[in-house]
């Protein structure tokens, strides 16, 4: 099976062209304002409009106002949303869009518990936990927490890079990887090499499920 890549916090065309020709399946939008890798409406739409088919837009929220979330579905072809605070299944649900729950890993959280109650949707991300940040910590967290039956179902956060990448993938075996901030040169600027280093890690992983 090949492991799913999610390039996220993309705010310029030639990061989003890096990201496409090296092979990313998705490219993930940041709309929570706090974030230095968010982008307007008029940004996202315009990076958009340049995505070849089969590669998916991501839309990334933080308990934003249904409103926001709507108006931005009204600009932006978004084709699957990405929850990253502490919204209800029935929030999640609300859109008329694929979703994906985003989890912090905060101690005692219970993910099969957790996988139960956001089983509408389309999976669970998981990310470092770091008090008052929503994601984006640039840390890892102990991958020996996630259960063994969840782990073909989740898409991995938190700390991936270039470097340590395939050492996840060959012990999590996760359907999916999401990166940002070891991919990028800058808050919000991606470095290229860094990208191709990230997808040729995620097939050296690979090769090792």
């Amino acid at each position: 099976m090949r492991t799913r890549v999610k390039i996220c916090g993309l705010t310029r065309l030639l990061d989003v062209e890096a990201a496409v020709a090296a092979g990313t399946d998705a490219i993930g939008l940041v709309f929570h304002p706090d974030s230095p890798r968010a982008v307007s409406i008029e940004q996202a739409r315009g990076l958009c409009q340049h995505l070849p088919p089969f590669v998916t837009a991501v839309g990334l929220f933080v308990d934003a106002d249904p409103e926001q979330v709507r108006e931005t579905l009204r600009q932006v072809p978004l084709e699957l949303l990405q929850f990253h605070g502490e919204e209800s299944p029935e929030y999640c649900a609300a859109f008329g869009r694929r979703w994906i729950k985003a989890l912090r890993m905060r101690p005692g959280i219970e993910l099969e518990a957790a996988r139960a109650r956001y089983g509408a949707g389309a999976g669970l991300l998981l990310d470092t936990y770091r008090a008052g940040v929503a994601g984006g910590t640039g840390e890892r967290f102990d991958w020996a927490r996630i259960p063994p039956p969840l782990r073909a179902e989740i898409v991995l956060a938190g700390g991936l890079a270039p470097d340590n990448v395939a050492a996840a993938i060959a012990a999590v075996r996760p359907f999916g990887v999401d990166v940002s901030g070891g991919v990028e040169a800058t808050r919000g600027v991606k470095n290229h090499a860094k990208i191709s280093a990230f997808m040729t890690g995620v097939r050296d992983g690979d090769r090792c499920r």
